[in-house]
């Protein structure tokens, strides 16, 4: 059942903002999604997307040294500790205040994170269970405005703190008697990082006008003395003393000093700038926003607004390398253990990339859509998804590895509608820019454009069964054109509508057309009749969306009032109807005057998708909602809350009165609107700098949602991205005709007396998938064929689905191959009879089989070659072998004859 699907992966966004990070062995990269965050495995070529969500969007992350935990917190300073091994939350905390960074210590055993001017160390979560995993230890003051970078020295002893009031402050993790703390300046704009270098205090800054400063210290690491016990102790009875008035304990207070007098810095550790280097001094690389540096290849990477980087070796500040990857800012850069990868995130694009710095090469190159997305659709095996966005860009997505594998930008504007032949290799995608794309995925190449004779506002798609007729409806001509696959022909203009036409489906067993308008009709269209209206279905309200059940006998209209109604077509009646209007429940948007309950009055679905089975129904519009219908009971099965995220407007179900002032909403006033973007507001009159740039917060909803054909999961396209959704049958004990014979001991012990098929059907009734996988793989393969033909009927549907998802993750694949192809043999015509129900799973079963006939394929092609390489090479060498023996034998025969003369 489509109600028990679980979130397991997000594709179409990679990166949106916040600090990138790789993992300790440097083989994966996390990135921060919107409020969800993503693991990129660089090895295996794999993406997943953990099951976790902070409130509002994700600005900074902090990975401890093992690897096992990490810190998200988002805008609002609301923090998850969460465990990266068990892929769950450990430990909720709330900062108060939002958050610039997070560092943990290189030993582990402490945390800074910056907020506001001040930096604050907490004792790192540790092995132990602790009641509170985030105990603060130190408050440090030094800075006057907010701070923004850390850095550690290598051994945990001190860290770095920068600050946009231009100085940098280097402060003791410990209480050192001759460092507590020292403020650098130097620089004149704000600090965007500061490094120390490799086992020492040596320290370099880096500001945003692009200038570097190199600082010396007098101490070494090992010059560090702690304070004599007595003074601590006099100190600590200072700090309790200053605590009883404060409201809160900060912990143990730091406060720095900008020009400490002589007595102060006496016997202290000093720095001196040994020098100051600038990147560029035209106006294209002033701008410096990010920068990481590797000590142990004394590697430094910086990024700029102008979407280019450079690659440094310091000391000397030799130039490296020099590449642009946009022209929009490099947000995040992160380096990996081993120093060959470099990781940037560009947040205006939504853009990741991994570069390989030694071979000038990509080792991951990702970009969702600039713009929201608007539609998707599952090719016919289940194994990609293609989609198309506001950007006029195409993508398809791998659904196993969920990388984009292909882009085609063909489109000169917004992209409506996508959808793949019944052959699964080409690609339709309809347009506003008038034009109907054919896509081939074999060749990745546009080999046909659809056009109508006057410009027209594509707003709708469909093929049919056969791939060869194209249609599409316009938006403001309320016509329908009918394109030839073949010839790329305009066959046809099917006028009758008198409002756009919103909706347009196939019938998957006949060549009927189904369109609906906003003149409150479906029509109904016989292809093969010459292009006649076979019926007219009348409704009470604009319709938005029209689909078929995949049998074909049923169809499923949603209009503008909130209703879903299902029709007998053959004989235009109307058989069901959910009332939804209730169910979709839309959210308050921030500056609506009225309430989310009279603001749902007019809301209705704006999507609909049929499951692989046809008994339920998924419905989506404007909300974050998506609702789960049993056709046949007409009740709602489940809603699923696509997000939590109130970086979003319309979440809210209710007005926040802490928003309201007396001049009206917050959310209307611009609160140091592009400070995050390194783009100062300008003053009247001022020509640079977009005037007309304002922080807005995208709405979320639910533009389309399709189910895949193998059954197991659906996805949705939303302002957070492509969210999927599949059963996970692993957790949840589902016995089937289960009897109180049938235990694990009962099964072993029928199995050990060679009685396969019953062995079977008790592992099925029980219904435990290692148990299955167990019983399975102990019947001999010259018995597969015996088992197969005595298995009930019922239980051949249960082995095909176990054997689609066993070779999935399973390495017997000749054995598993044999199982199906025995029982499709075998079966086959009882299974033909139940096609329609079945086809599901046997879609399941070929896209298992699928993608490693394309693995293995791949493997015997190179091997095929390196065997006729090796044989080539052998032949040359015997026929060298053959020559020099030859040559040989001649010579010999010479000496003969002259010795017989």
């Amino acid at each position: 059942s489509p109600a028990a699907s679980q979130f397991s992966g997000l594709l179409g966004t990679v990166y949106r903002r916040g600090n990138l990070n790789f993992t300790r062995d440097g083989s994966a990269l996390i990135s921060p999604v919107g409020n969800r965050i993503s693991l990129f495995d660089l090895k295996n070529n794999k993406c997943e997307t953990f099951p976790l969500a902070t409130r509002l969007n994700i600005v900074c992350v902090g990975l401890s040294p093992d690897g096992s935990l990490a810190i998200l917190i988002d805008e609002e300073g609301a923090a998850l500790l969460v465990s990266l091994i068990g892929k769950c939350v450990i430990h909720r905390f709330y900062f108060h205040k939002p958050v610039h960074s997070v560092s943990f210590s290189p030993d582990g055993k402490k945390f800074v994170i910056t907020k506001d001017n001040i930096a604050l160390m907490y004792h790192a979560p540790g092995r132990k269970r602790e009641f509170n995993a985030f105990v603060l230890d130190k408050t440090y003051y030094g800075p006057y405005d907010e701070t923004t970078c850390i850095d550690w020295t290598d051994d945990s002893k001190c860290f770095a703190v920068g600050s946009k009031d231009m100085s940098t402050w280097v402060f003791g993790a410990e209480r050192w008697a001759n460092l507590i703390y020292y403020s650098l300046g130097g620089h004149k704009d704000v600090i965007v990082a500061c490094f120390f270098e490799e086992n020492s205090l040596d320290l370099y800054t880096i500001s945003q006008d692009a200038a570097l400063c190199v600082w010396q210290c007098d101490t070494e690491l090992d010059g560090l003395k702690p304070i004599p016990p007595k003074d601590a102790a006099r100190e600590e009875n200072a700090e309790k003393n200053d605590e009883e008035f404060l409201e809160e304990s900060k912990g143990e207070v730091i406060r720095g000093k900008a020009n400490p007098n002589e007595q102060e810095t006496r016997d202290k550790v000093k720095y001196s700038r040994v020098a100051k280097y600038f990147f560029n001094k035209e106006g294209d690389f002033n701008n410096l926003t990010s920068a990481a540096y590797h000590k142990k290849t004394h590697l430094l990477v910086t990024g700029f607004a102008s979407g280019v980087f450079h690659l440094h070796e310091l000391p000397d500040f030799n130039l490296i390398h020099s590449l642009s990857i946009s022209d929009q800012r490099i947000a995040s850069i992160s380096i990996n253990c081993t120093g060959d990868w470099i990781a940037f995130g560009c947040s205006g694009l939504g853009q990741l990339l991994v570069w390989e710095w030694q071979s000038e090469s990509y080792v991951l190159k990702q970009q969702g859509h600039f713009n929201s997305m608007v539609s998707l659709a599952y090719s016919p095996d289940g194994q990609y998804i293609v989609t198309g966005g506001e950007d006029g860009k195409v993508k398809v997505w791998n659904t196993l590895s969920s990388f984009c594998f292909v882009t085609f930008t063909e489109h000169t504007s917004g992209v409506t509608a996508v959808t793949f032949t019944s052959s699964g290799y080409v690609i339709l995608s309809a347009s506003l820019d008038g034009t109907v794309r054919a896509f081939d995925l074999h060749r990745y190449r546009n080999f046909r454009t659809f056009t109508s004779p006057r410009p027209s506002q594509f707003s709708c798609l469909a093929v049919d069964s056969s791939g060869e007729i194209v249609s599409a409806g316009s938006q403001d001509s309320f016509e329908i054109f009918i394109w030839s696959m073949q010839s790329g022909r305009l066959l046809d203009v099917l006028s009758g509508h008198e409002g756009p036409i919103s909706s347009l489906s196939f019938n998957p067993m006949k060549c009927v057309l189904a369109s609906a308008s906003w003149d409150k009709t479906v029509k109904l269209w016989d292809m093969l009749d010459s292009w006649r209206t076979k019926e007219t279905l009348i409704l009470n309200s604009d319709v938005l969306v029209v689909a078929f059940r995949p049998d074909g006998k049923e169809l499923a209209v949603a209009a503008l009032n909130g209703q879903i109604t299902f029709w007998d077509h053959e004989n235009a009646v109307q058989i069901g109807s959910i009332e939804g209007r209730h169910d979709l429940q839309m959210g308050r948007k921030e500056l609506d005057k009225i309430t989310a309950k009279q603001a749902a009055k007019g809301k209705s679905f704006t999507t609909l998708c049929y499951s692989a089975d046809g008994q339920s129904i998924l419905a989506g519009g404007l909300s974050k909602f998506v609702c789960i219908y049993n056709i046949k009971e007409q009740i709602l099965m489940k809603k699923f809350e696509i997000s939590c995220n109130f970086s979003l407007d319309a979440m809210e179900e209710y007005l926040d009165r802490r928003k309201m002032t007396e001049f009206g909403s917050m959310a209307l006033i611009d609160e140091g609107a592009g400070d995050e973007d390194g783009v100062a507001i300008p003053l009247p009159g001022v020509k640079r700098g977009d005037m007309s740039y304002r922080h807005f917060k995208p709405e979320i909803r639910v533009t389309c949602l399709r189910f895949s054909p193998t059954g197991r999961s659906w996805a949705a396209t939303t302002t957070e991205g492509l969210l999927i959704y599949s059963l996970d049958s692993g957790l949840i004990f589902d016995p089937f005709e289960l009897d109180i014979d049938v235990t694990p001991s009962n099964i072993r012990k029928t199995l050990h007396q060679k009685e396969y098929t019953m062995a079977i059907v008790m592992a099925f009734k029980l219904n435990e998938k290692k148990l299955i996988q167990e019983v399975m793989e102990a019947v001999p393969s010259n018995e597969v064929d015996v088992v197969c033909s005595s298995l009930p009927d019922l239980y051949v549907e249960k082995v095909l689905e176990f054997l689609a998802s066993a070779l999935e993750i399973s390495c017997h694949l000749e054995f598993y191959l044999i199982w199906a192809h025995k029982l499709l043999m075998l079966h086959g015509q009882k299974l033909k009879t139940r096609s329609v129900k079945l086809l599901p799973v046997i879609q399941f079963l070929q896209k298992s089989i699928q993608r490693h006939f394309e693995d293995v394929s791949k493997l015997c092609e190179w091997n095929i070659y390196n065997i006729k390489y090796a044989l080539a090479i052998s032949q040359q060498r015997g026929m060298k072998r053959l020559a020099e023996e030859t040559s040989v034998d001649e010579d010999d025969l010479d000496s003969d004859s002259d010795y017989l003369m």
